[in-house]
């Protein structure tokens, strides 16, 4: 475990955070006192999290859709009459 003051923290928190995602864990010092703990979150942290937005409201769980079917990766493309980039640059100089 690892201490760290929170300027160096503030300083560095790209590579703290990849610290913790790779598991240790870091103790935050207010002038060398000890005032708290980042520990990483492990998956099952997560699904709580979003449980408990769920039931507050703040969030609504994800809509799950049905696969594609077999035709969609096997039939062939639709043909165009036009150049498809000629279409988006006139859609684009329409706005």
């Amino acid at each position: 475990m690892r201490a760290v003051n929170i300027g160096d923290l503030k300083n560095n928190l790209s590579r703290y955070l990849a610290a913790g995602r790779n598991g240790e864990e870091l103790i935050v010092k207010d002038r060398n006192k000890p005032i708290a703990r980042i520990v990483p979150l492990g998956p099952e942290d997560e699904e709580s999290e979003l449980q408990e937005l769920i039931s507050t409201g703040l969030a609504t769980p994800p809509k799950t859709k049905p696969p594609l079917p077999k035709s969609f990766w096997t039939d062939p493309l639709p043909e165009t009459s036009a150049d498809l980039t000629e279409l988006i640059r006139e859609d684009r100089d329409a706005s």
